[in-house]
């Protein structure tokens, strides 16, 4: 949660204990103009955080605070505009606001540009430009981003292939906790021997990467020629 550049020294605490009236805090100096409140309101109305979810207040929160100039808030106008939150989805203006959020410095917004551009989603498909973002994001430390750009290296897309480069960046994207970073750098353990190691790793992104993550996962463990990988997506599934 970003909370307000001129909030009280004791809003987190505030936050924590009494979130209506955190809301109410927020939407005083939102309604000053004030981006970083406009930004962290849109935020708890999306979560739902002292108040009912409501996709319509998010999204009118971060179209203001973009319009501000808040990065951030771009990338989550962006993310609303691409999933229907609080409104239609327009798959197109979501990627104008991603590519805006990437060159104000954003590395969400780099990642989610990077995303649509190579995908294709709401603009002309660009493997070259999604591998210039995805690039920038890992160089900020975004750990999705890493794991992506480590497919680039691995398969030779848009670069030279690079093994030992991409390995670096999964292994960079696992330690940053992302669950598809946790399976590609548990892949290369398991290649290299260490299967305890990858065990402890797959354990902990069957139990908490997406359901329908975690059911590819554990189709696929099931047919590894390693008795513990397949035990453990026996185990995981009861």
């Amino acid at each position: 949660m970003t909370t307000a550049q001129g909030a009280c020294d004791d809003f987190p605490k505030l936050l924590r204990s009494d979130p209506p009236r955190a809301l109410h805090m927020l939407r005083v100096q939102a309604l000053a103009g004030d981006a970083a409140s406009q930004l962290a309101l849109g935020q708890m109305y999306l979560e739902g955080i002292g108040c009912a979810r409501n996709g319509e207040e998010a999204r009118y929160w971060f179209q203001h605070a973009a319009h501000h100039g808040d990065a951030m808030a771009m990338n989550m106008l962006g993310r609303c505009l691409e999933n229907g939150w609080g409104g239609a989805v327009d798959n197109e203006l979501a990627a104008v606001w991603y590519r805006e959020s990437a060159e104000h410095g954003c590395d969400w917004g780099m990642y989610n540009y990077a995303h649509v551009l190579a995908q294709g989603r709401g603009v002309k498909a660009d493997r070259a430009a999604a591998f210039h973002w995805f690039s920038r994001a890992a160089e900020l430390g975004h750990g999705r981003a890493m794991h992506f750009l480590g497919q680039y290296y691995e398969f030779g897309w848009e670069t030279d292939a690079d093994p030992e480069r991409a390995r670096e960046l999964y292994r960079g994207s696992a330690e940053k906790g992302d669950y598809r970073g946790l399976c590609s750098w548990a892949s290369v353990l398991t290649e290299q021997g260490r299967i305890e190691e990858a065990c402890a790793l797959l354990r902990r992104v069957l139990a908490t990467a997406p359901s329908y993550f975690v059911e590819a996962l554990r189709e696929e463990l099931g047919q590894s020629r390693h008795s513990q990988l397949r035990a453990l997506a026996r185990a995981e599934a009861v």
